[in-house]
């Protein structure tokens, strides 16, 4: 019978959570369900390293590629989505194993997030007209004067998270920042969390030979079918690591071998972002290294002490 813990596997873009999971999944009759906010989207399997057929006959996998490009994830959308597989998992006898680098996502699922309502459509396409029409600058300076504690958290370009809390306050008429900061509601399942911590030097040459085996494996016509449909730049699903440096490339602004260099140093840049929010932010059960000998049966003989 599956245990009633909820297994996450968590770490860097390119540490090995994908194959430690299917493992996992293998070994204790586990369901992984996706934790990674750009594996949500359809188009683009090969460039955001989604499981291939034959990782998906070997165990089920949950909520890969189950979205559009256009649609708009968040803490509270993936938390509600992956809120149903775990109970549909255990429902089954399997143990939910939960697998991505979104750790803002799992910390709120783990820990609770607030009950913020659905932002109605229109709203949601005013606020990204607006940041269009009147410019980031401006855009950042208007939600300050609604929401001046969580423009202080945001990076000045990023435009999903400004308009998402500009699109909250005007939708419920109460900042962003105080929605968060209101009471939650915890998981109410137990969690083991496994924690891959690569070094450095290892996950540098993971990130590039795992980007020449996507152009090796097609992520080129991937892309360039995307880039046909001339998609609005708006679409949050765009931002997957690749994808803009091969649009300048079909534009004619870079080489390939330039597209190719530049996506890996934006995503080797995201990884040390990750491992330094990890740090801070997740209290993990156990921390290996992947590229040890025998991490996974490290990993499982973990999970059967808590057990046991």
């Amino acid at each position: 019978m599956a245990s009633q813990h909820v297994v996450v596997v968590t770490g860097p873009t390119a540490s090995g959570k994908s194959a430690l999971a299917l493992a996992l999944a293998k070994a204790r009759n586990g369901v992984v369900i996706n934790a990674d906010a750009m594996q949500t989207y359809d188009a683009f399997p090969i460039l955001t390293a989604q499981p291939t057929a034959d990782e998906r006959a070997r165990a089920p996998h949950m909520l890969y590629g189950v979205l559009p490009l256009d649609a708009t994830i968040s803490a509270s959308r993936w938390c509600a989505l992956a809120s149903v597989e775990i109970e549909r998992s255990l429902a089954a006898g399997r143990t939910p194993i939960l697998c991505g680098g979104s750790g803002l996502y799992l910390r709120s699922l783990m820990r609770g997030i607030a009950a913020i309502p659905e932002v109605p459509p229109e709203i949601r396409d005013r606020a990204n007209a607006d940041w269009q029409e009147i410019g980031p600058a401006a855009f950042r300076a208007r939600l300050a004067e609604r929401d001046a504690a969580i423009v202080a958290r945001l990076k000045p370009g990023d435009r999903q998270r400004h308009v998402r809390a500009w699109e909250v306050a005007v939708a419920t008429g109460r900042a962003l920042s105080d929605w968060q900061a209101g009471a939650t509601v915890p998981a109410p399942w137990r969690f083991a969390t496994v924690q891959l911590a690569p070094d450095r030097g290892w996950l540098r040459g993971r990130i590039e030979s795992r980007f020449d085996a996507m152009l090796t494996d097609g992520v080129v016509p991937e892309v360039r079918a995307v880039f046909d449909r001339a998609p609005d730049p708006r679409w949050p699903g765009l931002k997957a690591h690749g994808a803009p440096e091969l649009f300048r490339h079909f534009r004619g602004e870079l080489s390939l071998g330039e597209a190719r260099q530049i996506a890996i140093d934006h995503t080797r840049q995201y990884a040390k972002r990750q491992m330094t929010w990890f740090r801070h932010q997740m209290t993990p059960d156990l921390v290996i290294d992947p590229g040890a000998a025998g991490a996974a049966a490290l990993v499982a003989q973990y999970l059967d002490k808590m057990e046991a």
